[in-house]
C-alpha cells in the first residue's frame, strides 16, 4: 500500500458531515459498547454461519444445525426450546388447550339452551 492510502480516513461515500449516521455518532453509546463487549464473545471472530444462535451464558456462537447439549464455549446446558439470536430470544413452547376457556363460555349457554327447551317443552305439552 502507498503511504497516502495508510493514512486516507474511513470512506462514507458521499454521505455529508450533516448526515444523521454522523451527527449522532455519540449517541447510544452503551448500545454501541453492550455490541463491542458482544463481538469478543466465543466464536464471534470466526465469524459463525449464517444459522446460528447464540449461548444464554456466555454469548459464545453456537452453530444453529450442532446437535449439542452444552455450550462448546463454555459447558452450560442449552435448552431444545430457547435460542437466542443476535436480537431477540425464540421460546418454541407448544400451545396450550383452550379447552378451559371454551368450557366457561360453553357450558353456561348449554345450560341455558337445555332450560329453555325444557320450560318450552313443558309449556307446549
Amino acid at each position: 500500500m502507498a503511504k497516502d492510502e495508510e493514512k486516507a480516513p474511513p470512506s462514507f461515500g458521499n454521505i455529508g458531515e450533516h448526515h444523521w449516521s454522523r451527527t449522532r455518532k455519540d449517541e447510544n453509546r452503551e448500545a454501541v459498547d453492550y455490541y463491542r463487549e458482544r463481538s469478543k464473545a466465543p466464536g464471534v471472530a470466526e465469524g459463525g454461519g449464517p444459522r446460528n444462535f447464540y449461548c444464554m451464558s456466555c454469548d459464545g456462537v453456537i452453530p444453529f444445525d450442532q446437535a449439542a447439549a452444552v455450550c462448546p464455549h463454555c459447558g452450560a446446558a442449552i435448552e431444545e426450546n430457547v435460542k437466542r439470536y443476535f436480537n431477540w430470544v425464540e421460546i418454541a413452547e407448544p400451545a396450550g388447550s383452550d379447552l378451559k376457556a371454551l368450557l366457561r363460555i360453553a357450558a353456561p349457554v348449554v345450560l341455558l339452551l337445555v332450560a329453555l327447551a325444557l320450560v318450552a317443552w313443558w309449556w307446549l305439552a
